[in-house]
């Protein structure tokens, strides 16, 4: 698969990019350097390090899943660590990174398995608004990998009927 360019502005430098495809990585000061620490931080499990990465008042949505919204940092400490207990082995692997003016768009791989023995695995998208080294706002685009679920084409005919089920 072939990597697509960047034009990294000054201050860029190389480092190491953890999950899969490997390679190098980059982060740039303040957008993808927050990014990182969340990275870090979520690997850890140090829900202190991690909130210190949200600002007091964050607003967090997520499109597909409206009613899942919410603001402050208080509820990121509250949602991670119900996360952290529940997935005791949780890993966030940051994929692909890139960023456009004050946002940083990070692509997402959280596995893990669960204290009753389910596996757990989340991929998707974050784009975050960064202001300083705090996220100030995040669109969540995140969903549960489904084994086994219907092909492309089974999926495509399902959309074309629309929820009544009629063309």
């Amino acid at each position: 698969m072939g990597r697509v360019g960047l034009a990294l502005p000054v201050g860029a430098r190389p480092t190491s990019m953890h999950g899969e495809g490997g390679g190098s990585g980059w982060i740039v000061d303040g957008q993808l350097e927050v990014i990182e620490r969340l990275r870090v931080a979520m690997n850890e499990h140090d829900l202190d390090a991690m909130v210190a990465c949200f600002d007091d008042a964050y607003r967090s949505e997520q499109p597909a899943h409206p009613n899942r919204g919410f603001g402050g940092a208080a509820q990121v400490r509250q949602n991670w660590s119900a996360l952290f207990t529940a997935i005791p082995e949780f890993r966030a692997d940051l994929l692909r990174s890139a960023i456009s003016g004050d946002e940083a768009w990070a692509e997402w791989r959280w596995i893990g398995t669960r204290t009753g023995g389910s596996r757990f695995e989340e991929r998707g998208v974050s784009v975050f608004g960064v202001r300083g080294d705090r996220i100030v706002w995040a669109r969540l685009y995140l969903e549960e990998v489904e084994e086994g679920g219907d092909d492309i084409d089974e999926t495509v005919r399902r959309m074309a009927a629309g929820p009544s089920g009629a063309g």
